[in-house]
């Protein structure tokens, strides 16, 4: 088997720092003629060791998938992450990647540290380097506006409804990969027709509930809109929905999976007296998401 220079980690957001990271893992690869691993810890650890503090999630296993498939990488390969795997030793976890990929070069971001404790940190893994025989690389952070890219960083942006700020750190963008459904069809009756999106995963991050103008990808095509996500107060339904207007578009979706990306909170949910005041409102929205997406 090939040598080869292997990262590790759940890489949730593929962020500006994960980039770091495997533009290390890939550079190095090439220049050594060796293959280009990264191993994927899913789920989330704190998934399975504590499980109430778990975060939501900024990249769900597809999205990740999606992102990684134009890093350059030779290999990904899904680590399942269970009590067993969290119990190791830092010892037995690198003995395992070497036997598995044949490790030769270890490359980690600045504040990875993992096995039993996370007691595997940059000293021990250095230490672990000199004596076994394979090299380690720690990654610096990236830092933006002053602070270290972090998954932690992002999801707080994402959480308060700081769309610029999290698309900064994670240099796109934030965004949901959903699949169309059919509605109720209410839209087209006033002259409004939407896409509706299956509920996502619950452990998806979303930002909080209201109007937005979006992007929408679908086949590799952007087509702009305005979003709302939340309740239906006018109808009297309180479920959170994910319903979007697609600008200058009447093709059927239905069975298609679209990629939505969040720019701008444009204002609340809110219910409306009557159809004339929802249909003016939603006039206002329109011009509103077209000169926000336009600028």
């Amino acid at each position: 088997m090939i040598g080869s220079v292997v990262t590790v980690g759940t890489f949730d957001g593929m962020h500006l720092g994960h980039q770091r990271v495997l533009e290390e893992v890939v550079g190095r690869a090439r220049a050594g003629g060796l293959a280009s691993v990264l191993v994927l810890c899913d789920p989330h650890p704190l998934e399975v060791v504590n499980p109430q503090a778990a975060p939501k999630l900024l990249t769900l296993a597809e999205e990740k998938r999606e992102l990684l498939s134009g890093a350059g990488l030779d290999r990904v390969v899904v680590l399942p992450f269970t009590r067993e795997v969290a119990q190791q030793s830092p010892e037995d976890f690198i003995r395992g990647l070497r036997a598995e990929h044949a490790l030769e070069q270890l490359v980690l971001g600045h504040d990875h540290a993992f096995g039993r404790g996370r007691a595997g940190d940059e000293a021990l893994v250095r230490r672990l380097g000199a004596a076994d025989g394979f090299g380690v690389a720690v990654v610096d952070a990236v830092r933006k506006d002053g602070q270290p890219i972090s998954s932690t960083l992002i999801r707080t942006a994402v959480a308060h409804g700081d769309l610029a700020s999290a698309e900064r750190w994670l240099g796109r963008p934030y965004g949901l990969r959903g699949q169309v459904v059919p509605g109720a069809g209410r839209g087209r009756t006033i002259g409004v027709p939407t896409i509706n999106l299956a509920p996502p995963d619950g452990r998806k991050l979303l930002p909080p509930d209201g109007v937005y103008a979006v992007w929408v990808w679908w086949r590799g095509t952007r087509y702009g809109g305005m979003m709302n996500q939340g309740a239906r107060p006018t109808f009297a339904e309180q479920g959170r929905t994910l319903e979007v207007h697609l600008f200058d578009f009447a093709a059927d979706l239905y069975g298609e999976t679209v990629r939505v990306e969040w720019m701008q909170r444009l204002r609340d949910v809110q219910a409306f007296p009557s159809r004339e005041a929802l249909v003016a409102q939603l006039e206002r929205d329109r011009v509103a998401a077209r000169a926000s997406l336009n600028r």
